[in-house]
């Protein structure tokens, strides 16, 4: 999990963001790629890494589901502590889907190092898919002690624009919507929008959160 897969641009990095994959797809799934690919452009710096369930899947082992979230925070702290000793400046803490979700947990956390100045959520997972009736995950957003930044499709089944415009957010926490977008930010044919617009629409937004941090 020590071993990161790096985005870095030509100029120095304005951050450095830490990224964690989601649930079922590996760092270096076609979304990792492109959103890494797109930060990348925006003079911000990737370091992806994989939880240990997700690793061991490239080594023969057992296809198991993962960890509850919860479990996994003290493995994205690990990967803190190693990128702290790798890098300067700035460091951002962000993941797809579940990644983000337990980034924002470990944003909750009592020692967070003073380099962590935000956090970004690409696809944030409010509630079990298609499930809005369930309960909402808001903790580790209401209990980040950094300013926060969600990245979400307009169709996204884990929360919809709709459906997030009628909940209250904590001030720290803004939301930025891809249009017509999923969960991996793609639109349907019809839309005007497309995936690369998408994805685009949200490393700009996400380097201009962290330049104002």
């Amino acid at each position: 999990m020590s071993h990161f897969l790096w985005s870095k641009p030509e100029a120095p990095a304005a951050a450095t963001f830490l990224l964690a994959h989601g649930a079922g797809a590996p760092m270096d799934s076609a979304f990792m790629e492109k959103l890494s690919n797109a930060l990348k452009a925006e003079n911000i710096a990737v370091a992806r890494f994989e939880f240990q369930y997700m690793a061991g899947r490239r080594t023969g082992g057992a296809k198991r589901p993962p960890p509850k979230a919860e479990k996994l925070i003290s493995e994205f702290q690990t990967a803190l502590q190693t990128l702290m000793q790798e890098t300067d400046g700035a460091i951002l803490l962000g993941g797809k889907s579940m990644g983000g979700r337990v980034a924002a947990m470990l944003a909750g956390g009592g020692s967070l190092p003073g380099r962590v100045t935000g956090v970004c959520c690409f696809g944030y997972p409010f509630h079990p898919t298609g499930k809005p009736d369930a309960d909402w995950r808001l903790d580790p957003l209401r209990l980040a002690k950094r300013p926060a930044m969600i990245l979400q499709g307009d169709r996204d089944p884990f929360g919809t624009r709709a459906e997030l415009e009628t909940v209250t957010l904590p001030d720290h926490v803004q939301v930025t919507y891809l249009e017509d977008g999923n969960h991996d930010f793609g639109p349907r044919g019809k839309s005007p929008a497309t995936l690369d617009g998408n994805i685009t629409a949200a490393a700009q937004a996400a380097a201009q959160f962290a330049a104002g941090l």
